[in-house]
């Protein structure tokens, strides 16, 4: 049985994106909302109108706890069952990797670092390391901002006035992805954690990596080819292609393990990703029961929130400059409403953020999708799960393209801050830290465990609706650097 996980193959040997994130998005619909599920069906526009239907996917689950876990249990079955593996007339089902052989075990290789633990959380920012007092400034400053919410500055003080659960002792946080710039391995490696790292066997990476955890005061636990000693030519793994035997190698390891997503790729291949990380999730569960999940979500999604996120960024539309006042009537004219309108109907409780961005394409939403449906089942049926919503960040995945990166630029304007790579994987890194080490915040309905503690940005709180705003934001933007 080949263990390379895809999307099927149609009629002509083509493998449909398009085909797949439709059915998956409609069977979840389907689940409380018919009607929104034969709309998915019938869409013929499906690369720009998915945004609609991702709302609506969002929409649906806001008014019962069981809708909303009806809409995730139904959307993560149809993932699973819409993938396969291997390739032409073998393809089998993708479900088979939760009990297929695992095939050549993977060895095991630790560096422990060198360096001191650290004794205090400290969060780089603008050149400056902030710790102590000027931390917490710096938090209340984001939060008064509506930079992020409330819960992420209480959760952050916890931290600071913890320093011994920087460590993080008893647990071993394997990271998926450890060489994307928005993971966790740096930070917790520097603070004396006990880090797995999982990523493919690409020698610049791992020499990035092992470098990092000698000088750091942590330990460093990477999978490697059996037949090749050289940690850093022989180090890494497929995830698309050995599910199996990295399960089995992370279900070895000492201390409780906690699975994190911090995966990207381009199209697609992030779709097909993200369901391997969620087979791989469950079939390390099955052997160590214990096991915890780690995410990250994208603040560009639809989310859920509270009504003093929709007060306070009603506040700012009232209060926006005449300039802003006059400029808006006629743009707003001109697109018959489509930019720069107010985020959220007045007394909206709760609010709903729609944040899609259409240039980041229908298999990226729905990758990020996946995950959030896997931390709402998961955290219901009693698995520790850690679920952050991160900022926007100035990654290079991101800035490549030429259409956010002007649009980042531009969005300070609009009361959005974009966070440098070092300060965000820092600040949800201590996030994760919170969580694993002063125990999971619940709440009474799922979204508001996606709300608690986020890092947004100001995308939840700013006077306009995100997707309103980008395009003059990239305007701006591009104005911006062209001087």
């Amino acid at each position: 049985m080949s263990h390379g996980l895809d999307f099927p193959a149609g009629p002509g040997g083509s493998r449909s994106t398009t085909a797949a994130g439709r059915a998956v998005v409609a069977a979840a619909l389907a689940a409380v909302d018919p009607v929104g599920a034969r709309a998915v069906e019938n869409e013929t526009a499906w690369r720009s109108r998915y945004l609609l239907h991702l709302r609506r996917a969002v929409e649906a689950g806001v008014d019962t706890p069981g809708a909303w876990w009806a809409i995730a249990d139904a959307g993560l079955a149809a993932a699973r069952d819409r993938m396969v593996v291997g390739g032409g007339p073998a393809e089998e089902p993708a479900i088979g990797l939760l009990t297929a052989p695992a095939g050549p075990a993977l060895a095991t290789v630790a560096v422990t670092g060198r360096g001191a633990p650290a004794t205090e959380l400290v969060v780089p920012y603008h050149g400056n390391r902030l710790r102590g007092g000027e931390l917490r400034d710096r938090m209340a400053a984001w939060a008064a901002a509506g930079i992020l919410e409330p819960s992420a500055v209480r959760a952050v003080e916890d931290v600071i006035d913890h320093p011994e659960w920087l460590r993080l002792d008893g647990f071993t946080v394997a990271v998926l992805g450890a060489g994307a710039e928005m993971g966790p391995v740096g930070p917790l490696l520097d603070w004396g954690a006990r880090v797995a790292a999982v990523d493919l066997p690409r020698p610049a990476v791992w020499q990035r990596l092992l470098a990092r955890a000698e000088a750091s005061a942590g330990t460093l636990v990477l999978p490697v080819d059996p037949d090749r000693a050289d940690p850093v030519t022989g180090a890494g793994a497929d995830l698309l292609a050995q599910v199996p035997a990295i399960a089995d190698w992370l279900a070895e390891l000492d201390g409780r393990i906690v699975l994190g997503n911090y995966l990207y790729a381009d199209g697609g291949a992030h779709v097909r990703l993200s369901v391997a990380a969620d087979l791989l999730g469950s079939r390390l569960a099955a052997r160590r029961p214990d096991s915890g999940l780690a995410f990250l979500a994208t603040p560009t999604d639809v989310f859920v929130v509270p009504r003093e996120a929709v007060e306070q960024s009603g506040a700012a539309y009232a209060a926006r400059s005449t300039t802003a006042k006059v400029a808006g009537r006629p743009l707003r004219w001109l697109t018959r409403g489509r930019l720069v309108h107010r985020a959220y109907p007045p007394g909206a409780d709760p609010g709903i953020a729609d944040a899609l961005v259409p240039a980041q394409g229908p298999n990226y939403a729905l990758a990020k999708r996946i995950q959030r449906w896997r931390a709402a089942v998961a955290r219901r049926d009693g698995r520790l799960v850690t679920f952050h919503v991160a900022p926007s960040t100035r990654t290079r995945s991101v800035v490549k393209n030429r259409a956010l990166a002007a649009a980042y630029a531009g969005a300070r304007r609009f009361g959005v801050e974009i966070f440098e790579p070092d300060t965000a994987n820092t600040l949800m890194a201590a996030l994760l830290v919170r969580d694993l080490a002063g125990g999971v915040v619940r709440h009474d309905h799922p979204w508001q465990d996606e709300a608690h503690a986020a890092v947004h940005g100001g995308l939840w709180r700013s006077a306009y609706e995100p997707r309103s705003m980008l395009g003059v934001a990239a305007v701006l933007g591009y104005a911006a650097s062209r001087r």
